[in-house]
């Protein structure tokens, strides 16, 4: 009996042990350390994609903006801010980024990395929605690889200073409220609230986010345009969405007025203007603007030009993106009276708004103002998460022998144009040498025409201070109203004793001496040229601001 008990239990004995089960904490905290490693890989490559682009005077004030924020002028006073503010939306960043770094162009280069690693990990958590296996993840993988590598082109409208990029942020920040919350009461209220939040600091919200969220829950809630099998109670949910995104619209239009009347910053009204007469060109900047921001603008790169080849190639490879995302787009506009998430018609009724204002308005003259269109590029790459995602498992399966290659090849090169964005070289901000100049002569405190001034300011460090003016109608140098501080006017604050004029975007040297008397002194330096006082000359300075 020991004997046949002993040979049974040998093989217990001598079995292995397996490998201890893994918790569910445990691979909850292996996915969130590869999220963070490959968020930390974006940040860089963008971070040093931006770098490649000179840093001008707009994002250079909004640099000064947040650092006066920062030292206890949280309203703004005594500032005159651009059409679009950014209080709310990027300024707070800007903040926080020059609290821990000081004051300098690497604000404007980290922060628009943090904002498009940001958007990249918000289009995946949002396209993958509640999704689960492999069609959620082709669904994240998806939306974030149709961003994940922007056109070198696109580099000044996606990766440097703000300009409606940052405000889609928030924008899928509140869309992951609303379509990961229960159908609750309190949420309408929430999303209302965080509308309006954005709204103080950028109105584009209204045509990305509110307008096309009223106008999707009002059609899919007229009757007998309801699909069958919807419940009353999901009707009034959507119209209480719709209802709270109104209401923030409103309230967040009187903003610029409110926050004038308490002190704070004087914004310049948005601009609005429109030419049907160009309508011809409109439409063909702005299909070259939705291609340039999905990679793929091949209309305006050059076979022949200096262009490096591998950058054609990499565009041409690109091209397949921007057509996914127009596919997705005509997907989502045939789904906006069926029954189910609400955020895919919205998204398409967003993109197909913000296309057709910015093809009317005055801004569809040259790419560089598809700034005004940004938001097409996360809201399309969500959408084509969303509609296409799931099929992409299926089309493996069915078409493994062509599919999995053509896929490999375009993730290939999307892979190696983030390599290519990362390895560009750094260029110093627009104005770095002339701010080393004036700080080797000891003048800290002047004039200048505006794409002179507040980047001067910000490549010295804050060392020197330079202010914009302009001519008015007399020909006299007056305060320029448009990012700019009306304290650095005042001659009891300030000693300013030099104008910088000339160079291709500078003032004439004549007007300076017409408002401010002959100059002691004058340089040539940089391409401009520096006229010197023996005397303050805010003292002579008149015009609008100044108190």
């Amino acid at each position: 009996m020991t004997r046949t008990w002993r040979a049974r239990e040998a093989p217990d004995q001598a079995s292995p042990a397996g490998p201890p089960a893994r918790t569910p904490a445990a691979a909850l905290a292996g996915r969130a350390g590869l999220v963070a490693l490959a968020a930390a890989v974006l940040f860089f490559c963008y971070w040093r994609q931006s770098q490649s682009v000179p840093l001008s005077s707009d994002g250079s004030g909004n640099v000064l903006q947040a650092w006066d924020m920062l030292h206890g002028n949280l309203l703004l006073s005594h500032w005159w801010v651009s059409d679009v503010s950014f209080y709310t939306t990027e300024l707070p960043q800007y903040m926080l980024i020059a609290a821990l770094t000081g004051r300098g162009p690497w604000v404007v280069h980290a922060a628009a990395a943090m904002t498009y690693t940001l958007l990249v990990l918000l289009a995946a958590v949002l396209a993958r929605g509640r999704a689960r296996g492999a069609g959620g993840l082709a669904r994240a993988l998806l939306a974030a690889g149709l961003m994940l590598a922007p056109q070198l082109s696109a580099t000044s409208i996606l990766l440097l200073s703000p300009d409606h990029t940052g405000t889609a942020v928030p924008l899928l920040a509140i869309w992951l409220l609303i379509d990961r919350s229960p159908p609750r009461w309190f949420v309408p209220p929430l999303v209302g609230l965080a509308f309006a939040w954005v709204m103080v600091g950028d109105s584009i919200v209204l045509l990305t986010g509110i307008v096309p969220l009223v106008l999707v829950c009002l059609l899919r809630a007229c009757p007998g345009l309801v699909r069958r099998g919807e419940r009353p109670a999901s009707r009034r949910y959507e119209l209480a969405l719709a209802a709270a995104a109104a209401a923030a619209g409103v309230a967040g239009s009187y903003a610029p007025r409110a926050m004038a009347a308490l002190g704070g910053y004087q914004q310049s009204p948005v601009g609005a203007d429109t030419d049907l007469g160009q309508l011809q060109h409109g439409s063909w900047v702005t299909l070259q603007a939705f291609a340039e921001l999905f990679g793929g603008n091949v209309f305006g790169v050059s076979y022949f030009g200096a262009q490096p080849v591998i950058e054609v190639v990499f565009v041409a490879l690109h091209l397949a993106g921007a057509l996914v995302a127009a596919w997705a787009l005509g997907v989502g506009l045939a789904r906006i009276f069926r029954f189910g998430e609400l955020i895919v018609p919205t998204f398409a009724v967003a993109i197909v708004l913000n296309l057709g204002a910015y093809m009317i308005s005055t801004h569809a003259q040259d790419l560089l103002g598809a700034r005004e269109m940004a938001a097409v590029l996360p809201l399309g790459a969500v959408l084509a998460g969303r509609v296409l995602g799931d099929r992409i498992p299926a089309w493996i399966r069915a078409a493994k022998r062509w599919f999995v290659p053509v896929l490999a090849v375009l993730t290939a090169g999307y892979l190696a144009t983030l390599g290519l964005g990362a390895a560009q070289a750094a260029v110093p901000p627009v104005s770095e040498s002339l701010a080393t100049w004036l700080a080797a002569h000891q003048l800290t405190d002047g004039l200048a025409g505006y794409w002179q001034a507040n980047s001067t300011t910000v490549a010295s460090r804050g060392q020197i201070v330079v202010s914009a003016v302009v001519q008015d109608s007399s020909d006299r140098l007056v305060p320029y109203q448009w990012e700019t501080d009306d304290a650095n006017y005042d001659p009891a604050r300030h000693y300013a004793n030099f104008v910088v004029a000339g160079g291709p975007t500078g003032l004439p040297g004549w007007s300076a001496e017409l408002t401010f008397g002959r100059p002691a002194r004058v340089y040539q330096a940089d391409g401009y040229t520096i006229m010197v006082w023996n005397t303050n000359i805010l003292a002579k300075l008149s015009g609008p601001g100044l108190r």
